[in-house]
């Protein structure tokens, strides 16, 4: 969840949907084998100092000896990323090893690609692929579409299923020039992928939405969100964050209790099935 999008921080509906959803990853972690992070961003890692909307590390359990951790190795470049790196090392008692080449016949990583725009302080993640029962499934994470190596990197690697982060339209510097970049890229992933599965960034925003729609009317394969391809309602919290205070009004000074006493979300979950035929939590 953004801390502050337009000008407003997470609704309470939002907020409590998170807190769902974080648990399951938090169960989800306590019994797996391999456990995979892109990129050290605070969006997709747990954090030392995480905010009362994030995954901190002190919320998860112990991860066992055999469980293997892989990443993106920081060089020490960016000091930032290099001190995530490091406070999960510490923070989960458990070494990180290097998501360089295969693994085994199940999974592999790609070579590393940009964040984005190439040369920008977005940095550069690892796409992580898995081989299953005949199918090729790529995460692609924050790719953006945004760097034309990293759509050559997709099609070298040749999968069936490319779940990525669409482009972060929503920004302010988003320029006609980038748009057209990433709608290219899209439409080239969409046409040589049987299924593109777009969420995250795009997401973000009602026009991301479009975007969506308008790929899914131009491509002669599947294109998709996450909820489409499990079968879920759409839940597009991010987009709609202006609409849910509409809707459900928020008390001034709730996020100030909420973060020192984390305040019960039970009656935002019921007024948000109230509100929304959509809503399924």
């Amino acid at each position: 969840m953004g801390y502050i999008r337009n000008g407003l921080k997470p609704h309470p509906l939002q907020i409590a949907v998170g807190n769902i959803i974080r648990n399951k990853i938090i169960e989800k972690v306590e019994t797996s084998t391999d456990i995979i992070f892109s990129h050290f961003h605070g969006d997709h890692i747990p954090l030392m100092n995480a905010n009362p909307y994030q995954l901190s590390i002190s919320q998860l359990g112990t991860i066992g000896d055999d469980c293997r951790i892989w990443a993106k190795k920081e060089d020490g470049s960016n000091s930032r990323m290099k001190a995530r790196e490091e406070s999960l090392i510490f923070g989960l008692d458990h070494d990180i090893d290097s998501a360089e080449g295969r693994i085994d016949e199940n999974l592999f990583f790609s070579v590393e690609v940009p964040h984005g725009i190439s040369g920008t302080q977005g940095g550069t993640v690892v796409m992580t692929c898995i081989e299953a029962d005949g199918t090729r499934f790529l995460h692609a994470s924050d790719i953006q579409f945004l760097d034309n190596e990293a759509v050559k990197e997709i099609m070298r690697i040749s999968p069936d299923i490319v779940l990525a982060s669409g482009p972060p339209i929503y920004l302010e510097d988003s320029t006609r020039d980038i748009k057209d970049l990433a709608w290219n890229n899209l439409l080239e992933t969409s046409g040589n992928v049987k299924t593109l599965i777009l969420d995250h960034h795009i997401l973000r925003c009602s026009e991301g939405v479009e975007w969506l729609e308008r790929l899914k009317a131009e491509s002669h394969n599947t294109v998709c969100c996450g909820a489409d391809y499990m079968g879920k309602n759409r839940h597009f919290l991010e987009a709609l964050r202006e609409n849910l205070y509409k809707d459900i009004p928020v008390e001034d000074g709730w996020h100030d209790l909420y973060e020192v006493k984390k305040i019960d979300l039970a009656d935002f979950l019921i007024e948000g099935r109230r509100k929304y035929s959509w809503f399924q939590y």
